[in-house]
């Protein structure tokens, strides 16, 4: 019953910006951490950003600057801002929530950084 909806993805030219977002719906309680993944063809999936119930966020150092995780408590949703868009950016951006008992995934969402 739980479930993430993602939005935003698409494909962008080199210096272009995308706004992710996912909503998280069928949780009860409080969520310690959500987080935004990605992952290329033939590449392992990485921890892109994330940020816990209380604001503290996490970046990779590829990604550091250039995008900003935020979220809405009361909403459950995370959001990812993402400037100045490199071709090396593009994977499957896909959402996580961790609770104290379980983590879930959303479905994932295309982005895609070429000229």
């Amino acid at each position: 019953q739980v479930q993430l909806v993602e939005s935003g993805g698409g494909l962008v030219q080199p210096g272009g910006a995308l706004r992710l977002s996912c909503a998280a719906s069928g949780i009860i309680g409080s969520i310690n951490t959500m987080g935004w993944y990605r992952q290329a063809p033939g590449k392992q999936r990485e921890l892109v950003a994330s940020i816990t119930s209380i604001g503290s966020t996490n970046y990779a150092d590829s990604v550091k600057g250039r995008f900003t995780i935020s979220g809405d408590n009361a909403k459950k949703t995370v959001y990812l801002q993402m400037n100045s868009l490199k071709p090396e950016d593009t994977a499957v951006y896909s959402c996580k929530v961790d609770l104290n008992w379980a983590h879930y995934w959303g479905q994932g969402t295309q982005v895609t950084v070429s000229s």
